[in-house]
């Protein structure tokens, strides 16, 4: 996995918003809830991502994929192995960390970043 096509994915899906939270984590949320979580140093090799419930058992079976700290209740990963997941897999996965909680919002939100309003 490509962290800077990782990040340039991220910050290009509908409605995506990123920040820095607790100090040092480079945030992606869309309608203010978090999809997908890197260090913001630019040499960051780690990504901790929101996935489905049925992912998240096979994903931290892999070598270089635990459950993401303080967010695995929650279904959350962390690639600490950039090696663990091609460019293809983490397209998806971060696509569908994306619809899962765009999902969660409400259909009046939903509808006001699918016609590209502001979120």
């Amino acid at each position: 996995m490509n962290i800077d096509k990782a990040k340039k994915l991220c910050a290009g899906l509908p409605g995506a918003t990123q920040d820095i939270k607790w100090t040092s984590c480079l945030v992606y949320s869309v309608g203010g809830k978090m999809f997908a979580i890197t260090d913001s140093d630019p040499k960051a090799s780690r990504f901790s991502i929101k996935v489905d419930d049925d992912a998240f058992l096979g994903l931290t079976d892999r070598p270089g994929i635990i459950p993401a700290p303080y967010l695995a209740r929650m279904k959350w990963v962390r690639i600490d192995d950039p090696k663990a997941v091609s460019d293809e897999e983490a397209a998806t996965l971060l696509k569908r960390a994306h619809e899962i909680i765009f999902g969660k919002l409400t259909k009046k939100l939903q509808k006001q970043i699918a016609e590209g309003g502001d979120t």
